[in-house]
């Protein structure tokens, strides 16, 4: 019971931080995007755009830090006996990400918030860069402490202590499983941030409101989704030849494949028993499994008949298979919102594209509705990579049963899990009601101040025929 409570707590916790997490990537970069067309043209439509999608990206930002720190608590928490094996590896990633990555983000996010009318203009402009680029380093250092977990590379374990301890820092930031999550996770952040855009300036328009400002910040979501979204689609494409090589159990509960078969057909529906041991029914695309797999349309995939018997060989008795239903649907969810959000942005572009003033209604409440696939996908996809490991929380080297703190009592779990559930469900609320407050007030107007009151840039030179100002 204890481990389930630990296992629930981790997920929830994790699962509504990484609702931020995309958010906040991709939109801190085309932010920086617009405000760096705005310095090169000046054209003022950008500059509105970059204030108004700025200030949801700080709200956005905020919670994300909120939810992250209450994060890092688990493994002291629940997971004490993971921490303790795992942290002299698993801290020094974590540690650059909170003392460089962090910091760079803050300090320069700070400079930008408070330097509009204080700052140069392209030192402002720099200030966003940078604040973006220390979002992607901590993103990167952050997946590569997961990716050890999925792909432990650059330890040795002290037989005297028990522990792990790293001995290859350069194979733990070069972990081939760390470069695959990064670039796919990268272009799942642009396409959350770019369907966003095209929520929210879909909906305007639809209601005619501020054109000017909506209409191109549509094109940008809708191009940013559709190229990124191709992203995603070759990233995931080496992500899953990836797996395959190195969790082949994963890949084989992805699909519900029971057998070793080649060629190997993918299902895109599928009937089976309740405990998902067999097949009833099941729509099926011939060959494609294989070429997922391993890049070849008559390539043999493992099955998890099979795969089981090879680890209770190597770990001893045991059961080695993840929740094969949980597994087999959070993959085709996290696909099938992923095309979802991509016919968003086809329609989008063809409606947009003979610069009309407003969309169709319908298409407003559609690209709202549609906000929503890029999180479920996100969801679902970081649930697969998860609950796809088990029963191990490092692969192949530490059980998940293992790792759990040993001195925390159920009650104190469940007391805890039941406490950020309630926690989390009201900052879910707050998140939700000040980001609709702020769509509702719109860009600024047409001529508002670059910042209170004065342009960004160098100080204009004072009058000689001016007397010079007090000061005490």
């Amino acid at each position: 019971m204890n481990l389930d409570l630990a296992r629930w707590q981790f997920a929830i916790v994790t699962v509504y931080h990484f609702l931020f997490v995309p958010l906040t990537i991709g939109l801190s970069l085309l932010v920086a995007s617009m405000q760096t067309v705005w310095v090169a043209t000046g054209d003022e439509r950008w500059l509105r755009m970059t204030k108004f999608w700025g200030k949801l990206f700080l709200i956005n930002f905020a919670m994300g830090v909120v939810t992250g720190i209450v994060q890092e608590f688990q493994f002291g928490m629940n997971w004490s006996d993971y921490s303790r094996f795992v942290g002299d590896v698993f801290g020094a990633p974590l540690a650059i990400e909170a003392l460089l990555a962090f910091f760079l983000e803050s300090t320069f996010l700070g400079l930008w918030i408070f330097g509009w009318d204080r700052l140069p203009r392209r030192v402002h402009l720099a200030c966003i860069w940078l604040a973006a680029i220390g979002t992607v380093l901590s993103a990167y250092f952050i997946l590569a402490a997961n990716s050890w977990m999925q792909h432990p590379v650059g330890f040795t374990v002290n037989p005297e202590s028990g522990r792990a301890e790293l001995n290859d820092f350069g194979a733990l930031l070069t972990n081939s499983t760390a470069v695959a999550a990064f670039s796919h996770t990268i272009t799942a952040c642009l396409v959350t941030a770019g369907m966003f855009l095209v929520a929210i300036s879909a909906w305007n328009l639809a209601k005619d409101r501020h054109p000017e400002v909506f209409r191109p910040s549509a094109r940008v979501g809708l191009w940013t989704v559709l190229v990124a979204g191709l992203g995603v689609v070759v990233t995931g494409d080496l992500q899953a030849r990836l797996m395959t090589e190195q969790q082949p159990m994963k890949m084989a509960a992805a699909e519900a494949l029971w057998d070793t078969v080649a060629p190997a057909s993918f299902s895109l529906f599928t009937i089976g028993t309740p405990d998902g041991t067999q097949e009833l029914w099941s729509l099926r695309v011939p060959r494609l499994l294989s070429f997922l797999a391993t890049g070849t349309w008559d390539g043999q995939v493992e099955g998890i008949r099979q795969l089981q018997a090879q680890a209770v060989a190597t770990f001893g008795p045991g059961l080695y298979t993840p929740d094969i239903p949980m597994t087999y649907w959070t993959f085709r969810f996290m696909i099938g919102f992923g095309l979802l959000a991509g016919l968003v942005a086809l329609v989008g572009l063809w409606l947009t594209r003979r610069r009309a003033r407003r969309v169709p209604r319908w298409f407003g409440v559609a690209a709202l509705a549609g906000l929503v696939t890029p999180f479920a996908a996100n969801s679902a996809g970081w649930i697969f990579t998860e609950t796809g490991r088990q029963p191990w929380v490092v692969f192949g080297v530490l059980r998940t049963a293992d790792g759990v703190s040993p001195s925390v009592g159920g009650a104190t779990v469940l007391t805890s899990l039941v406490v950020l559930t309630l926690l989390y469900g009201v900052l879910a609320v707050v998140e939700v009601v000040l980001l609709v407050r702020a769509v509702r007030a719109g860009p600024p107007a047409a001529g508002t101040p670059v910042g209170d009151g004065a342009p960004a840039g160098p100080a204009p030179e004072p009058d000689p025929a001016e007397p010079p100002a007090l000061t005490y």
